[in-house]
């Protein structure tokens, strides 16, 4: 596990919501030390529910194992308590609209030359040179702007988003792992960097086998649910009791499916043995193996499926993943004790190794005073 890898490196979090509070939660978790300046209101996360104890879940989630210090930015005192912090960091992660931190005095030419060493990840929506830099943006917006939105859902639906924050949580990993790469190179030349890193570009990134694609036959691709344009069977498929999803395109695996569903003629009918000629006929292959599902539950299709090396896995609900096995095992909760919000069991990172110690999520402003020797802005 790499829950100490980052130990003795110290950040400056200047991030708020999700796409920032991602990535220094990924570097909390590989054990650096993280200490979050909040504005006096605090992160815009925390008023959003639901809430525990008064507590926002989704702050909580994504800020455990750092430090909360209050100050006000727009003080120039306060201005140089913070460059303070900086000049003592190995990193400082912001996500202000690009030329904020310039107007504030915070700018990367300006700290560099105070801390030659600094790593300075700014996460913005478009980027720091980009024609839309002073957009706002946030996760739906981006899925919209950049394709994912029309690429997500069934054919001729309204537009759907993913119900998670897939761009920002994205967006953070990718910070993180920029980060990453720039301590090692740090390690090497002894300079620090500002990296750039938009949520455009993160969700841009995320669609590399789509775009390529549009890129080599300029074909705007159709939504097609959970179905792969590439291939099929490959996709959510009916049983008697509920769904599976099931990737069985591979000309073994395809013959294999066909015996273990009852219908072997299926594999070598013209229309359904090859690829190609499987996708040109997907609608009508799908109402032939929806037919042959419906006579067993998922649960009774499975373990056949399985013991035939077919690709499947059941859709499950958040009830169902929770109690499965492979959950279980992996054991991805765990539990903490908050002074506002009580015992809670919250996602665990898979940085961290499991029954590893961790603090809470801290309470506005509750690391001021030690910080900072200043008056705490919450008790």
């Amino acid at each position: 596990m790499l829950s100490n890898a980052l130990k003795g490196i110290k950040v400056v979090d200047l991030t708020q919501v999700v796409a920032g509070p991602a990535c220094t939660q990924t570097l909390a978790d590989m054990g650096a030390e993280v200490i979050k300046i909040e504005a006096p209101g605090g992160d815009l996360c925390r008023a959003l529910p639901p809430f525990a104890g008064g507590e926002s879940l989704p702050f909580m989630v994504l800020n455990r194992d750092k430090q909360s210090v209050v100050l006000d930015l727009k003080d120039p005192a306060q201005i140089a308590r913070a460059i303070a912090l900086i000049d003592e960091a190995d990193i400082l992660v912001e996500s202000f609209r690009p030329g904020v931190m310039e107007r504030l005095g915070l700018g990367y030419e300006t700290l560099r030359e105070r801390n030659p060493g600094l790593i300075y990840c700014s996460i913005s929506a478009y980027g720091q040179n980009s024609p839309d830099r002073g957009l706002p943006g946030v996760d739906g917006v981006i899925q919209a702007v950049s394709g994912l939105m029309s690429v997500n859902g069934l054919p001729d639906s309204e537009p759907c988003k993913l119900q998670v924050p897939v761009v920002d949580m994205v967006t953070g990993y990718l910070a993180s792992i920029s980060v990453l790469g720039a301590l090692a190179l740090r390690q090497r030349e002894g300079t620090g960097q500002h990296l750039d890193v938009s949520m455009f570009g993160s969700a841009v990134a995320l669609q590399q086998m789509g775009l390529a694609t549009y890129l080599h036959d300029k074909e705007v691709p159709a939504r097609t649910g959970s179905a792969a344009p590439y291939s099929t069977p490959n996709e959510a498929l009916r049983c008697a009791d509920g769904w599976i999803m099931v990737a069985a395109y591979h000309p073994a695996r395809w013959q294999a499916f066909c015996r273990v569903l009852g219908v072997p003629e299926l594999a070598d009918d013209p229309r359904f043995a090859a690829a190609g000629v499987r996708l040109q006929n997907r609608a009508e292959l799908i109402t032939l193996l929806e037919q042959a599902l419906m006579a067993r539950s998922k649960h009774e299709w499975l373990p056949l499926l399985y013991q035939a090396d077919i690709i499947c896995g059941p859709i499950n609900d958040y009830r169902e993943v929770t109690e499965s096995a492979a959950f279980k095992a992996a054991a991805l909760i765990e539990t903490s004790t908050h002074p506002s919000a009580g015992e809670l069991t919250l996602p665990r990172s898979p940085f961290r190794h499991p029954g590893s110690p961790r603090r809470p999520a801290p309470r506005l402003g509750e690391n001021t005073r030690e910080v900072l020797g200043a008056p705490q802005a919450a008790e």
